[in-house]
């Protein structure tokens, strides 16, 4: 089946015209190396000159006061300047010529200091055209890194509409999936005993402020909660319970566009002289804009402009002032790329140990260049490998080793990247599976025995499904709102695989080598594939048969006890040294206790 994830890179064509258009002229896109400056770390810049320009000279415009540096043909009018050089060339088939790379420098700085800059290039008629459509980029010197805390949560997404109703109130009476069924903050916190015996530490909640329907990605006022929700009452009673039990709260906040509705875009199109005009992109003033993936109610923020930048920062700030312990940034890649310089350094301010991560539906290259800039990243490369190789099983097992030996170096690994395998923008894992609780069960230990965060869609713990595909057979959209059906809650929870998600949390708050340790590749054939996790002397080896018979599977002898197993959970068997059987598509957990 077409397993369809959300993003601007999910066609090989679209892959095919940003390598092309990223060859072909002239590209920074954060090259910058370290990607995480310390107080005093010089910064080296590259910038590459495809092969429908050439260049004969190249300088960094830069200024460390967090204004825009301002200059023209080496000459800096505002900051300063350094020149750059040329380091090397590389042949390109897509674009059919060579890309030559320039390189430069920047001073170290002091730390929290914001570093803005932009790179112009002279070509061969004099004139200077700056790289990535005159782009400006931004980093800050810092020494900040995710919280403690993050490395052992266990993370549950909620869609607050349709999770739960508080006050047990049936769900409101709707004509179609797309409506407000009225989830609220009060549900949440009426069900905050299921979610801890569930195991879960940290709730991740979807946006909860004034909206006209019931995702709230598109909202009126960033500094208000919906009255369908609750309100500012209710949120902090759920934020001062969640933490006198230990738990943590992340929201789900969108820099990148908001409603049409919002007050500053209103005023935008009524007022050609309104002091929010430049807060938005016209087009053709006042019916033509930028706005998210061409849906007309929701408008793209310029965050270049100064006083929006500040609004947004101002609007995070006041959440994790108001005692939220972090934030999902929704659609990272939207917002210019200088604006998550100012955006870290106000969000630290605020709560120095908040856990800020984005969600960047893109390549590796393009998740990587938010080292520095944001926590981390939503793991949706993973998220893509477990549905191939567990749901459609369009993977095999060797394959999917190849995937997380590559994928596990790319990334350095204070780079935080939670682990999950369905959310609201997809069709459920279940669903895409086949109905295959077994496929899920694998899944799940696998997800949960990996280095990143595990984070549970609400559901799918209970094995919530779906009546019908998020994609119509034509390939268009056909209603996210499928994936997004009411929490079952009693009868219509699947009591068996709602144990098994206990028992795995479990198992990784048990086991310090799975919220902390290393990873490894052992071993791996078509069918199965094994690998490590440690840390000191605490040693686990995970194996996985994806196969549908039976697995023989050779055993490094010092892993002598088996911990956890898909039929079974829980486990402590002695292993005769050699080999473990494994039942089909099941996966097992063991304990180093002899010395190797």
């Amino acid at each position: 089946m077409d397993d369809f994830i959300f993003g601007s890179m999910d066609t090989e064509a679209l892959r095919v015209e940003h390598h092309r258009r990223s060859h072909l002229h002239i590209s920074h896109l954060s090259g910058r190396s370290p990607r995480d400056p310390l107080p005093g770390q010089p910064v080296n810049l590259t910038v590459s000159v495809g092969a429908a320009e050439s260049a004969a000279a190249a300088w960094i415009y830069f200024t460390s006061d967090g204004s825009d540096p301002v200059g023209s043909l080496g000459k800096a009018t505002h900051g300063q300047v350094v020149g750059m050089r040329r380091a090397g060339a590389e042949w390109d088939d897509i674009t059919w010529g060579f890309t030559h790379t320039w390189s430069g420098a920047l001073p170290g700085q002091q730390g929290q200091t914001i570093v803005r800059y932009r790179i112009g290039v002279q070509i061969a008629d004099g004139t200077e055209v700056f790289a990535d459509e005159g782009a400006y980029y931004a980093y800050c010197v810092d020494t900040f890194a995710p919280p403690d805390w993050s490395r052992d949560a266990v993370i549950y997404h909620i869609l607050v509409d349709r999770f739960a109703r508080g006050g047990g109130r049936p769900w409101n009476e709707v004509a179609s999936i797309d409506e407000i069924y009225g989830g609220d903050l009060s549900g949440i916190l009426e069900r905050l005993d299921y979610l801890q015996q569930l195991g879960v530490n940290t709730l991740y909640l979807s946006p909860i402020f004034p909206c006209p329907n019931h995702h709230r990605y598109n909202a009126t006022d960033y500094f208000g909660i919906d009255p369908v929700v609750g309100t500012q009452a209710d949120f902090r009673r759920l934020l001062d319970t969640l933490h006198a039990r230990g738990m943590r709260l992340i929201l789900d906040f969108v820099p990148n566009h908001w409603s049409d509705q919002h007050a500053t875009f209103q005023s935008a199109i009524s007022d050609p002289n309104s002091p929010y005009r430049d807060w938005y992109t016209f087009t053709h003033y006042p019916d033509e804009y930028e706005c998210f993936f061409n849906v007309r109610s929701m408008p793209k923020i310029n965050l270049r402009n100064p006083d929006a930048r500040k609004y947004m920062c101002d609007a995070a700030a006041y959440w994790l002032n108001f005692g939220v312990d972090g934030l999902r940034l929704d659609y990272s890649i939207g917002p210019a790329p200088d604006f998550w310089a100012d955006f870290r350094l106000a969000t630290r301010k605020a709560n120095p140990d908040c856990w800020v991560f984005g969600e960047v539906v893109d390549s590796p290259n393009a998740q990587i260049v938010f080292t520095g800039l944001l926590d981390g990243c939503l793991d949706f490369l993973l998220l893509e490998a477990f549905r191939q190789t567990f749901a459609t099983r369009q993977w095999n097992a060797g394959k999917f080793a190849a995937f997380l030996a590559g994928h596990f170096s790319q990334f350095p690994p204070e780079f935080s990247r939670p682990a999950f395998l369905d959310n609201h923008d997809m069709d459920r894992f279940l669903w895409a599976a086949g109905g295959n609780a077994e496929a899920l069960k694998l899944a799940a230990l696998c997800q949960f025995t990996l280095p990143g965060a595990p984070l549970i869609y609400y559901g799918t713990e209970v094995g919530l499904s779906q009546e019908r595909a998020t994609r119509d057979r034509r390939g268009g959209f056909g209603k996210l709102e499928e994936a997004r059906l009411p929490m079952p809650w009693g009868a219509g929870q699947n009591e068996d695989l709602l144990q098994y998600y206990r028992q795995l949390a479990a198992l990784r708050q048990r086991e310090k080598a799975l919220r902390r340790g290393g990873w490894e590749l052992e071993s791996f054939s078509t069918n199965a594939i094994a690998y490590r996790r440690s840390i000191g002397e605490d040693r686990l080896l995970i194996v996985l048969n994806l196969s549908p018979e039976n697995c023989d599977f050779p055993i490094p002898p010092e892993f002598d006890r088996l911990i956890f197993t898909t039929p079974t959970g829980p486990a402590d068997i002695p292993i005769p040294a050699g080999s473990l059987q494994l039942h089909p598509c099941s996966g097992a957990v063991l304990r180093c206790g002899r010395q190797a």
